[in-house]
This record gives structure tokens, C-alpha cells and sequence, in this order.
């Protein structure tokens, strides 16, 4: 269980879009809190990649030549 406070514009936006689409307010946080939760996934993991020292990395023409293209 998580309770959280939203500023009121925040909470009016909500309110609204879950009553125009009949779906409940949690629906679309959970949505919105998943999309951010795989976004920032995905852009810490590839830091992570980008700041390993035992990396390699191809140039353009080289991932060209690798994927035969």
C-alpha cells in the first residue's frame, strides 16, 4: 500500500481523465509509474554499459561490417 499527496492541478487532472474514461484514478498511476519506472531502467542500465571499462565498442563501419550490411 502507498499513499502519496499530489499538488490540487495534478489531482484535478487525474480526477477528470479518470472520470471521462471511467477507469480509476490508481489505473492511470500505476501506468504512469511503470512507463517512468522502465524508462529510467533502461537509461541507468545503459550508463551503466557506456561507463564499464572492459566494453568494447564498434565504430559505424565496423557494426556495418559485423551486422553485414
Amino acid at each position: 500500500m502507498l499513499s502519496l499527496k499530489l499538488p490540487e492541478e495534478l489531482e484535478n487532472r487525474l480526477e477528470n481523465l479518470a472520470v471521462k474514461t471511467k477507469r480509476s484514478k490508481s489505473f492511470y498511476i500505476r501506468e504512469a509509474l511503470q512507463q517512468y519506472l522502465e524508462d529510467n531502467e533502461d537509461g541507468y542500465l545503459a550508463l551503466e554499459r557506456l561507463n564499464d571499462k572492459n566494453a568494447e565498442y564498434l565504430s559505424h563501419e565496423e557494426a556495418r561490417k559485423y551486422l553485414g550490411l
